[in-house]
Protein backbone atom coordinates (compact mmCIF):
# COMPACT_ATOMS: atom_id res chain seq x y z
CA UNK A 1 0.00 0.00 0.00
CA UNK A 2 1.34 3.39 -0.98
CA UNK A 3 1.93 6.09 1.59
CA UNK A 4 -0.80 8.30 0.06
CA UNK A 5 -3.30 5.41 0.37
CA UNK A 6 -2.33 4.93 4.01
CA UNK A 7 -2.88 8.63 4.69
CA UNK A 8 -6.34 8.37 3.07
CA UNK A 9 -7.21 5.33 5.20
CA UNK A 10 -6.08 7.07 8.36
CA UNK A 11 -8.20 10.10 7.45
CA UNK A 12 -11.25 7.86 6.85
CA UNK A 13 -10.73 6.16 10.20
CA UNK A 14 -10.44 9.52 11.96
CA UNK A 15 -13.67 10.66 10.31
CA UNK A 16 -15.49 7.50 11.44
CA UNK A 17 -14.22 7.95 15.00
CA UNK A 18 -15.16 11.63 15.08
CA UNK A 19 -18.67 10.91 13.79
CA UNK A 20 -19.30 8.13 16.32
CA UNK A 21 -20.75 8.23 19.80
CA UNK A 22 -18.80 5.10 20.66
CA UNK A 23 -16.19 2.68 19.31
CA UNK A 24 -16.21 -1.04 20.14
CA UNK A 25 -13.34 -3.48 19.49
CA UNK A 26 -13.88 -7.18 18.89
CA UNK A 27 -11.60 -10.11 18.13
CA UNK A 28 -13.13 -11.91 15.16
CA UNK A 29 -10.66 -14.83 15.10
CA UNK A 30 -12.38 -18.07 14.05
CA UNK A 31 -15.53 -16.39 12.73
CA UNK A 32 -16.60 -17.52 9.27
CA UNK A 33 -17.24 -15.11 6.41
CA UNK A 34 -20.91 -16.15 6.44
CA UNK A 35 -21.20 -15.27 10.13
CA UNK A 36 -19.39 -11.95 9.65
CA UNK A 37 -21.90 -11.08 6.92
CA UNK A 38 -24.81 -11.92 9.27
CA UNK A 39 -23.24 -9.82 12.02
CA UNK A 40 -22.70 -6.91 9.63
CA UNK A 41 -26.37 -7.13 8.60
CA UNK A 42 -27.46 -7.09 12.26
CA UNK A 43 -25.17 -4.13 12.92
CA UNK A 44 -26.50 -2.28 9.88
CA UNK A 45 -30.11 -2.71 11.11
CA UNK A 46 -29.08 -0.89 14.29
CA UNK A 47 -27.17 1.89 12.51
CA UNK A 48 -23.75 0.51 13.43
CA UNK A 49 -20.81 0.59 11.01
CA UNK A 50 -18.51 -2.43 11.31
CA UNK A 51 -15.07 -2.26 9.70
CA UNK A 52 -11.80 -4.13 9.73
CA UNK A 53 -8.57 -2.12 9.39
CA UNK A 54 -4.90 -2.83 9.65
CA UNK A 55 -4.09 -2.42 13.33
CA UNK A 56 -1.19 -0.08 12.57
CA UNK A 57 -3.42 2.28 10.57
CA UNK A 58 -6.12 2.28 13.23
CA UNK A 59 -3.52 2.93 15.93
CA UNK A 60 -2.03 5.79 13.89
CA UNK A 61 -5.48 7.40 13.47
CA UNK A 62 -6.12 7.19 17.22
CA UNK A 63 -2.70 8.68 17.95
CA UNK A 64 -3.40 11.58 15.60
CA UNK A 65 -6.74 12.15 17.30
CA UNK A 66 -5.13 11.93 20.73
CA UNK A 67 -7.93 9.71 22.05
CA UNK A 68 -8.70 6.13 23.04
CA UNK A 69 -5.21 5.34 24.32
CA UNK A 70 -6.38 2.17 26.12
CA UNK A 71 -7.01 0.58 22.72
CA UNK A 72 -3.26 0.54 21.93
CA UNK A 73 -2.58 -2.62 23.92
CA UNK A 74 -5.66 -4.34 22.47
CA UNK A 75 -4.79 -3.81 18.82
CA UNK A 76 -3.24 -7.24 18.41
CA UNK A 77 -4.53 -9.99 16.16
CA UNK A 78 -7.72 -9.96 14.14
CA UNK A 79 -9.56 -6.85 15.31
CA UNK A 80 -12.90 -5.56 14.06
CA UNK A 81 -14.22 -2.12 14.93
CA UNK A 82 -17.86 -1.15 15.42
CA UNK A 83 -18.66 2.55 15.15
CA UNK A 84 -21.82 3.39 17.05
CA UNK A 85 -24.35 6.19 17.08
CA UNK A 86 -26.24 7.02 20.26
CA UNK A 87 -27.62 3.47 20.55
CA UNK A 88 -24.54 1.77 22.00
CA UNK A 89 -26.66 -0.93 23.64
CA UNK A 90 -27.65 -2.62 20.35
CA UNK A 91 -24.13 -3.60 19.22
CA UNK A 92 -23.29 -4.80 22.73
CA UNK A 93 -26.38 -7.03 22.64
CA UNK A 94 -25.48 -8.35 19.18
CA UNK A 95 -21.90 -9.11 20.23
CA UNK A 96 -23.01 -10.77 23.47
CA UNK A 97 -25.63 -12.93 21.75
CA UNK A 98 -23.20 -14.09 19.08
CA UNK A 99 -20.48 -14.78 21.65
CA UNK A 100 -22.88 -16.71 23.90
CA UNK A 101 -24.00 -18.81 20.93
CA UNK A 102 -20.58 -19.52 19.39
CA UNK A 103 -17.85 -18.51 21.90
CA UNK A 104 -16.31 -16.49 19.06
CA UNK A 105 -16.25 -12.77 18.28
CA UNK A 106 -14.83 -11.78 21.64
CA UNK A 107 -15.46 -8.27 22.96
CA UNK A 108 -12.15 -6.51 23.70
CA UNK A 109 -13.40 -3.19 25.05
CA UNK A 110 -15.02 0.06 24.01
CA UNK A 111 -15.20 3.77 24.46
CA UNK A 112 -18.68 5.21 24.85
CA UNK A 113 -18.79 8.99 25.01
CA UNK A 114 -15.05 9.04 25.88
CA UNK A 115 -15.51 6.59 28.81
CA UNK A 116 -13.67 3.27 28.61
CA UNK A 117 -15.39 -0.06 29.29
CA UNK A 118 -13.30 -3.23 29.42
CA UNK A 119 -14.03 -6.69 28.10
CA UNK A 120 -15.47 -7.72 31.48
CA UNK A 121 -18.24 -5.12 31.18
CA UNK A 122 -19.99 -6.52 28.08
CA UNK A 123 -22.79 -8.04 30.17
CA UNK A 124 -23.41 -4.68 31.84
CA UNK A 125 -23.50 -2.82 28.52
CA UNK A 126 -25.75 -5.43 26.89
CA UNK A 127 -28.22 -5.39 29.78
CA UNK A 128 -28.71 -1.62 29.76
CA UNK A 129 -32.00 -0.30 28.39
CA UNK A 130 -31.98 1.38 25.00
CA UNK A 131 -32.82 5.05 24.58
CA UNK A 132 -36.30 4.11 23.33
CA UNK A 133 -36.92 1.89 26.38
CA UNK A 134 -35.87 4.71 28.72
CA UNK A 135 -38.16 7.18 26.94
CA UNK A 136 -41.07 4.72 27.10
CA UNK A 137 -40.45 4.24 30.83
CA UNK A 138 -40.43 7.98 31.45
CA UNK A 139 -43.61 8.50 29.43
CA UNK A 140 -45.24 5.60 31.30
CA UNK A 141 -44.23 7.12 34.64
CA UNK A 142 -45.59 10.52 33.65
CA UNK A 143 -48.83 9.05 32.29
CA UNK A 144 -49.35 6.74 35.27
CA UNK A 145 -50.62 9.39 37.74
CA UNK A 146 -52.96 10.80 35.10
CA UNK A 147 -54.47 7.38 34.40
CA UNK A 148 -54.85 6.87 38.17
CA UNK A 149 -56.79 10.13 38.44
CA UNK A 150 -59.00 9.17 35.51
CA UNK A 151 -59.65 5.79 37.14
CA UNK A 152 -60.57 7.43 40.45
CA UNK A 153 -62.95 9.89 38.75
CA UNK A 154 -64.56 7.05 36.81
CA UNK A 155 -64.99 5.07 40.04
CA UNK A 156 -66.75 8.00 41.73
CA UNK A 157 -69.06 8.49 38.74
CA UNK A 158 -69.76 4.73 38.59
CA UNK A 159 -70.57 4.67 42.33
CA UNK A 160 -72.80 7.76 41.96
CA UNK A 161 -74.70 6.15 39.08
CA UNK A 162 -75.13 3.00 41.19
CA UNK A 163 -76.51 4.99 44.13
CA UNK A 164 -78.92 6.96 41.90
CA UNK A 165 -80.04 3.70 40.26
CA UNK A 166 -80.69 2.09 43.66
CA UNK A 167 -82.61 5.16 44.89
CA UNK A 168 -84.69 5.08 41.71
CA UNK A 169 -85.49 1.38 42.22
CA UNK A 170 -86.55 1.98 45.83
CA UNK A 171 -88.83 4.90 44.88
CA UNK A 172 -90.36 2.84 42.08
CA UNK A 173 -91.06 -0.03 44.49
Amino acid sequence: MKKSEKVEFVDKIKELVNNSYGVLLVDYRGVTVEDINKLRANFRKEGVTYKVFKNTLFKKALEQLGRYEKFNEQLVGMIGVAFVGENFVAPAKIIKKYFDDTKKFAFKGCYIDNNYYGADQLDTLASMPTKEEIIAGIIGSVASPASGIVGAINAVIRDLVSVIDEVGKKKAA
